[in-house]
């Protein structure tokens, strides 16, 4: 039983990934989204194993992705993907070793730049124009770039690269973060004009086992879930429900704040 269990936990966290990503193309049909800064109102929300399921979830759609580690802070995707690579962002940036060799592959199918440890002033780093050079020729090298940042609640880091990236997504753990402190977040994002397209709630309940995911249209009607793609397309303003899959549930439109 335990085994069917946590198999049946990584299917609802594999598809939770996957309505996550169709939502996200779903967010910007015109122009089309490649890179993404994914961070919290505060830690421990979950926004660094939702960056790397989506990444993961991308690269099983056949495209080429990369997840970086932006979080020079409290660095842990390394450990969490059990990689090691000799350099990350810093070296790649002071010149010392090049892109190629810095960037690493991964078993879930997706590449990986890390950030080394105890970097000094990371929002200098963030806001000069040769970091600002990097995230343009990652978003030519990918099809998809993923960033995973530090809390915005905490630091700034996150407002500082949603300026050079297509879109923002924050990560909400559902009966965790104050209202207040989520709004905040938000706000914090939107004075730095970054395109907030949406919340991810995460730690979510599930409901029952038949569906992992309640849409909902405009109108407050529930949408069955073989037709939830059709209504998602249609209108930008689906929500799913606050009893989505334990871990990612499916994004909604930024002014629900």
């Amino acid at each position: 039983m335990g085994k069917k269990k946590k198999a049946a936990d990584r299917l609802v966290v594999q598809n939770a990934a996957k309505t996550l990503f169709a939502n996200i193309r779903f967010a910007s049909v015109d122009n089309p989204i490649r890179s993404l800064v994914l961070t919290s109102s505060v830690p421990n929300e979950g926004k660094t194993t939702v960056s790397m399921q989506l990444a993961a979830a991308i690269a099983q759609s056949g495209k080429r992705v990369l997840l970086v580690e932006v979080d020079m802070r409290r660095r842990s995707l390394a450990d969490m993907l059990g990689v090691h690579t000799r350099g990350g962002l810093y070296a790649v940036l002071s010149e010392q070793m090049p892109l190629r060799a810095a960037i690493v592959p991964t078993s879930q199918g997706f590449d990986f730049l890390d950030s080394e440890p105890h970097i000094p002033n990371p929002v200098d780093i963030l806001a000069s124009k040769r970091f600002a050079g990097l995230v343009d020729k990652l978003s030519r090298d990918y099809d998809f770039v993923v960033y995973d940042t530090p809390p915005v609640g905490t630091f700034v880091d996150a407002a500082v690269l949603s300026t050079l990236v297509d879109a923002t997504a924050l990560v909400v753990r559902e009966n965790f973060a104050r209202r207040d402190e989520v709004a905040n977040a938000y706000e914090q994002l939107r004075k730095a004009d970054a395109n907030v397209i949406g919340a991810v709630m995460n730690y979510c309940e599930t409901e029952t086992s038949e569906y992992y995911y309640a849409y909902y249209n405009k109108e407050g009607k529930r949408v069955k879930e073989h037709d939830a793609a059709a209504e998602v397309a249609a209108s930008p303003a689906v929500m799913p429900s606050k009893r989505g899959a334990r871990s990612h549930a499916a994004m909604g439109p930024s002014d629900t704040f």
